[in-house]
């Protein structure tokens, strides 16, 4: 009787008879089958693809990195020496820097072999760019601390071309370094022909001094130059190791085609004055031409406003129509009255710095002033002002719904501009971002945020 209801039991717990646990059983080996093979040949993490070798033993499977094909491994590992390749090389540059200063500048002006004069014209401002390095090298050096603390080994979390365009304002440090390079060189050239106690003192250092690896000034003084010549190199190694998904893939094109541009301004301004050395050439295509001629105007605006190039933003630039309205019936008849003129205008923000270092504060801090520079079309060569800059503190900008591909600003008490860009959707771009700081700024902001379309203030007699 115990025999019998346990068979019993057994049978109602089951529900299934012989045959179909059989197949249940052998469907169940067959999906663990399936997913084994998937598991053996799921896409690779980078690309996609299904082409990851077949492991059979489970240690090697589990061993296997992130699920990456062959090519992808590769790439990976290219990338991650070029990244760290990257890194090294700003920190042997920064070492000569610091050569520069601690081996030649100090003791030469300890010792009195040159005036202070002397001493800026040979190097330049050698002292912008030891500390531009050392805040570079310090955040590349923590992005690189911090993927191998996360257990990042390929170093796929670190971006250098967002890093790079943070730190975009050393470029025109290069560029200053760089056009100063010939008269430094030259002027090194007659002082150690005209004394002797530096004539001396370079020789002793270049055959005593370990630190000096032999080399003379002169080859230091390059440093600057070679290292400015090398980033493109170095972020294409990076861009071609780096697939089209990665985060920073457009930053670091970005990062290369602003270098590409700097160097070309370099190269034009060394011929304009007249030196004959050019730094390394690269393919002008019309992009890269057009990067350079907004380089060039910027350098105008910073010259006009008087800013500094780190509290300084700039939040628009391009070409825009202007016209100036010799009175109110424009707006009747329709902007088709007025006579435009092309013109190049600049947007410039003035920023507070949040600490002393104009290269810590990831965000910036308040607007304290804002300005519209218009620029005439390049005439002989050269950038010409139209006028002094508008400063939006003092401005009132508004649009009319009859003349929507136009806006108009009026520099209180003084003239009034009608602006538009070919392309109407810019058009409002433009009209937004500069309305937008010209009602932060300035006493009438009140006024302007709540009437800004007042033009003619009458005199009313009271009651």
């Amino acid at each position: 009787a115990t025999r019998t209801k346990s068979a019993d039991v057994e049978r109602a717990d089951s529900g299934i008879g012989q045959m179909p646990a059989r197949k249940w059983r052998n469907r169940a080996s067959e999906t663990l089958s399936s997913l084994q093979a998937w598991e053996a040949h799921r896409p690779c993490t980078d690309c996609g693809e299904r082409d990851l070798p077949v492991e059979t033993d489970v240690q090697n499977c589990n061993q296997r990195r992130a699920d990456l094909c062959e090519k992808c491994r590769k790439r990976r590992t290219e990338r991650k020496e070029s990244v760290l390749e990257f890194v090294n090389t700003e920190a042997s540059y920064g070492e000569d820097l610091r050569i520069i200063k601690e081996e030649f500048y100090l003791p030469m002006q300890v010792a009195g072999l040159l005036s202070q004069e002397q001493l800026q014209g040979i190097f330049s401002n050698i002292q912008e760019l030891i500390d531009l390095n050392e805040n570079f090298l310090e955040i590349l050096q923590e992005e690189i601390d911090q993927a191998f603390d996360q257990g990042d080994d390929d170093l796929m979390t670190v971006c250098i071309g967002e890093i790079f365009l943070e730190f975009v304002n050393m470029l025109p440090a290069f560029q200053t370094y760089c056009l100063q390079q010939s008269s430094s060189v030259n002027m090194l050239n007659a002082l150690e022909k005209e004394k002797e106690l530096l004539r001396i003192f370079l020789n002793v250092s270049q055959n005593d001094n370990t630190a000096l690896r032999r080399m003379n000034l002169r080859s230091f003084l390059m440093a600057p130059l070679q290292r400015v010549t090398k980033y493109p190199l170095l972020l294409s190694r990076i861009i071609k190791a780096t697939t089209e998904y990665h985060p920073d893939h457009g930053s670091l094109r970005e990062a290369k085609s602003r270098i590409e541009s700097h160097l070309e301004h370099i190269n034009m301004k060394t011929k304009q004055e007249g030196n004959t050395w050019t730094l390394r050439s690269f393919r002008q295509d019309s992009k890269k031409k057009r990067e350079v001629i907004n380089i060039e105007m910027r350098e105008t605006a910073l010259k006009t406003v008087g800013w500094l190039r780190e509290e300084t933003r700039f939040v628009m630039e391009g070409s825009l129509q202007l016209a100036q309205p010799p009175d109110g019936q424009w707006v009747k008849k329709g902007s088709k009255t007025l006579k435009f003129q092309n013109m190049q205008v600049l947007l410039l923000v003035n920023v507070k710095r949040v600490s002393e270092s104009s290269l810590e504060s990831a965000e910036p801090g308040p607007v304290k002033d804002a300005v519209l520079v218009l620029i005439r079309d390049k005439n002989n060569g050269k950038f010409h002002l139209l006028r002094e800059p508008l400063r939006l503190s003092n401005c009132i900008v508004s649009t009319d719904p009859d003349c929507d591909d136009t806006f108009e600003l009026i520099e209180i008490r003084r003239e009034a501009f009608v602006f538009r860009d070919s392309d109407r959707a810019r058009t409002h771009h433009w009209f937004r971002q500069i309305r937008r700081y010209s009602r932060e700024l300035g006493s009438w902001k009140k006024r302007r945020n709540a009437l800004p379309n007042i033009m003619i203030s009458t005199p009313h007699t009271r009651p």
